[in-house]
């Protein structure tokens, strides 16, 4: 449903935020891609947040709420409706407990955490956005991810707020609850730490950083990886014939192997550009557009369904398509 004038005014006058009209999503999004929100709302005040949130939702009008934007694709023609995002990033600590907004940047958290001597988020060093969409997507990196450390998230429907503890989060292979009701959205997790040398520490953030960031320069417009990697066991009889052993790791096979087999490194749409260096990356190298980025997105995917029988499935999220890439 298209924003009212009502619905607008009613969003303006919220105190402790900005409202902005036909906001360009590229510059909210990692890709820097993506054509305007009708409305864009923006917060870091968790009030402010839910009376936003309360007014779309009650006027059933379409509504996003976003973080960091690192893995969303925008379409080219935006997204007629509300978005709103949400920067609170409050950090408190109690021991080895840390309690986070989720508009934490995920980067802030990490480096607190290590100068506070705690262990569990070293290795999520340089991965980009916010902790909300870090415990959204259950991210993580050298065999770690976020749901080891959650004790409890804080979400709201837009009427209530209600505690998930662990086990309620249904934490997954890059993927939690929220991600399958989208209805709730997270507000603020609480994360308990082991303690650790905070020099120590800084020393394996520093080493994983070099890497990642010699793989994913911090200023190049993508979204790490794609594609989700594959469990072993999951794949069909056919696909697991071709797997060399030595390339399963934690039970899992990278998608950059299903690709590199296919030869789409180095493969460009316009300005949209898999590199050529690994081929689970895909990049705006320029002015890209949504269209061609999701072009490149289907070819990879039919390449490898062709050659292997199975289909690979994104990390990122589509915003404002009609259809999601075949």
């Amino acid at each position: 449903m298209p924003v009212s004038e009502a619905v607008s005014k009613q969003l303006a006058v919220i105190p402790n935020s900005t409202i902005r009209f036909n906001a360009a999503l590229s510059s909210y999004t990692r890709f820097g891609i993506g054509g305007p929100a009708a409305v864009l709302v923006d917060t870091a005040h968790p009030e402010a947040f839910l009376m936003a949130l309360d007014v779309v939702r009650s006027a059933s009008v379409s509504n996003l709420v976003i973080g960091g934007g690192t893995n969303l694709v925008v379409a080219d023609e935006g997204f007629d409706g509300v978005v709103l995002r949400y920067r609170g990033r409050e950090i408190r600590q109690e021991g080895e407990l840390l309690k986070v907004d989720a508009g934490a940047v995920l980067q802030d958290v990490v480096d607190f955490s290590i100068a506070a001597g705690l262990r569990g988020l070293q290795t999520m060093t340089g991965i980009p956005g916010y902790l909300g969409g870090a415990v959204y997507g259950n991210a993580g990196a050298y065999g770690h991810s976020i749901d080891e450390i959650i004790v409890r998230v804080h979400a709201t429907d837009g009427q209530q707020v209600i505690a998930f503890d662990n086990a309620q989060c249904r934490f997954t292979y890059r993927d939690s609850i929220f991600k399958c009701q989208k209805e709730w959205v997270i507000l603020s997790a609480e994360m308990r730490f082991e303690k650790g040398e905070p020099c120590e520490l800084a020393r394996e953030a520093q080493e994983i950083r070099a890497i990642r960031d010699a793989k994913y320069p911090p200023s190049m417009k993508c979204a790490g990886s794609i594609f989700k990697n594959l469990y072993f066991n999951q794949l069909p009889p056919q696909a697991q014939r071709q797997v060399p052993s030595n390339i399963v790791r934690e039970g899992k096979v990278a998608s950059a192997w299903f690709l590199e087999q296919t030869g789409v490194k180095g493969m460009r749409v316009g300005d949209i550009q898999v590199a050529p260096y690994h081929a689970n990356l895909i990049y705006n190298d320029g002015q890209g557009t949504a269209k061609d980025l999701a072009a490149v997105i289907g070819e990879l995917k039919a390449r490898v369904r062709e050659r292997f029988g199975f289909a690979l499935e994104e990390e990122v999220q589509y915003v404002g398509f009609e259809s999601v890439p075949a």
